[in-house]
């Protein structure tokens, strides 16, 4: 059961540092991680006399 543990570690270890890599390098192979802003406008009437 150790060894399990152990094995899972490094796997999660990988793809944590395999994550961040590819968050850093990402834009260098073309892929684009920025949000896409939009402006939304909606007219609410309170209805108040």
């Amino acid at each position: 059961m150790i060894i399990f543990f152990k094995y899972f570690f490094y796997l999660l270890v990988f793809s944590g540092v395999m994550f961040v890599s590819f968050a850093y390098l990402g834009p260098i192979f073309g892929v684009d991680f920025s949000a896409h802003m939009q402006s939304i406008e909606m007219v609410i009437d309170l209805g108040i006399e």
